[in-house]
């Protein structure tokens, strides 16, 4: 009888400790948890687990955040806005018969990024102190100003490029972007400044930050998705084949205003004229190569230029650009002669050291180097007209990154110095005003003659 007794009283007790424990945990939910994580998380409609449930709850919040506080951010985290894309005409026009379930936000992930036009945000102190109320932990990271860098007197001006928002282990990125005198759009890089927490957030995962990058400018849509009104690039593909070639490298300025103490500039009208007509030239070619599709960037003394002294050189009397010879289209020529710039000569041939001229006015030409590729290195080739000779130009092999030169948005080889020393030596930051395009780049090599009988194809003056 006594151990009936002693088992009913244990199990009194183990039941009462439950109650009290299970009780406890929705007092500490309801006054802790739901109110660090804000008021913001309600139901959504369909079946999904507490973790998954937790990252469309912390979105909610920061969309209702920025919101309230007229931030005008828009998704531009590539795996859900990869998702959209391929549901937008239907999230458009009926996201009601879409599937019920959490399809974009309520995947596992660790982060989601968004994006931030500064030009349109105007009030940006409330949101902070609203956010911590909510429960969010913030960070915010700075850097210069590329846009005042030319202007010694302001080089060093921060701005604010990336925010970080925290909240139960989901971290939101918001990537600040600007537009740029090139008509595009601008973020710069996140980088950790000295007694900064390293841990604050999952850096080494972010979409976005490890480099600065450029994007064609776009319009804003706002759909709904899983319940939550957010605004996409009214074109996401468009934004995501961006963002995989966004790299962008800024101009050295520092260096540039260095260069030119050892060097001064010609500040001749004749210099100021050829820069003003090579620019005009550039413009017009970038144009035309854009209508057609056609990718390319700024090559030999133009790239020299820009990477030696932000500017054109201005006894190199034209303006060089390169494209790889697979990007070659047929109608390239037609366009650029519509454009106002006749051929002033076609060497070689697409499977062979192509290589074309246009002359602009007074003289001015551009000379655009075809560039193919073998398994070690790449190459562009060039032709004597008098003699037949062929020549072999070598690279390093390069990726394309973009740059701003001359208020224009353009392609530059990423590995710049080593496909600058390719071209012109370990001395390319020394100016050398004779040049002979046939002996004096260090990758020049023969590669041998053209045969009489192409010379009608392959030598083209006019």
């Amino acid at each position: 009888m006594m151990q009936r007794v002693n088992k009913n009283v244990v199990l009194a007790v183990l039941t009462a400790a439950s109650t009290l424990f299970l009780v406890f945990q929705l007092y500490y939910y309801k006054y802790y948890i739901s109110v660090k994580n804000g008021p913001a998380f309600s139901k959504l409609k369909g079946s999904l687990s507490a973790r998954d449930n937790t990252h469309w709850r912390v979105v909610k919040t920061f969309l209702n955040l920025v919101s309230n506080h007229n931030v005008p951010v828009f998704l531009i985290d590539s795996q859900i806005l990869g998702l959209v894309s391929k549901d937008l005409e239907l999230l458009k026009s009926s996201p009601d018969n879409l599937p019920p379930r959490c399809q974009y936000f309520c995947k596992q992930r660790d982060i989601t990024t968004f994006g931030l036009l500064d030009r349109i945000w105007e009030q940006k102190g409330n949101i902070f102190r609203a956010a911590e109320k909510l429960g969010f932990q913030w960070q915010k990271y700075d850097g210069r100003d590329p846009r005042l860098e030319g202007m010694e007197d302001l080089s060093g001006t921060e701005i604010p490029l990336h925010y970080i928002f925290k909240m139960a282990a989901h971290t939101i990125h918001l990537v600040v972007f600007y537009e740029r005198s090139g008509n595009y759009l601008w973020h710069g890089p996140l980088r950790l400044k000295r007694n900064m927490d390293k841990k604050f957030a999952p850096f080494r995962k972010l979409q976005l930050g490890r480099y600065a990058g450029a994007y064609s400018s776009t319009d804003l849509i706002q759909i709904t998705v899983d319940g939550l009104k957010v605004k996409i690039p009214r074109h996401p593909s468009q934004f995501l084949s961006d963002v995989s070639h966004s790299r962008f490298l800024e101009c050295r300025y520092k260096e540039a205003r260095s260069f030119f103490k050892l060097y001064p500039d010609d500040t001749s009208l004749e210099g100021i004229e050829f820069r003003k007509k090579a620019k005009a030239l550039l413009h017009v070619a970038a144009s035309t190569l854009d209508s057609l599709g056609v990718s390319f960037w700024i090559s030999s003394g133009t790239c020299l230029g820009w990477y030696r002294q932000c500017n054109i050189i201005p006894y190199s009397k034209d303006v060089d650009l390169g494209i790889f010879i697979q990007n070659f289209k047929p109608d390239l020529v037609p366009a650029f002669q519509k454009a106002g710039l006749p051929l002033k000569h076609k060497f070689g041939k697409v499977e062979d050291s192509l290589e074309l001229s246009f002359l602009g006015s007074d003289d001015v030409k551009l000379d655009i180097f075809f560039f193919y590729e073998e398994e070690n290195y790449m190459w562009n080739g060039g032709t004597q007209a008098k003699s037949g000779k062929k020549f072999k130009y070598l690279f390093p092999k390069f990726t394309l990154c973009w740059t701003e030169f001359l208020e224009l948005k353009v392609q530059v080889p990423c590995e710049t110095v080593d496909y600058l020393e390719a071209n012109y030596g370990k001395n390319w930051d020394i100016p050398v005003k004779v040049w002979d395009w046939k002996n004096s780049p260090s990758n020049v090599q023969p590669n041998g003659v053209w045969p009489i009988d192409e010379w009608d194809e392959v030598i083209q003056l006019f």
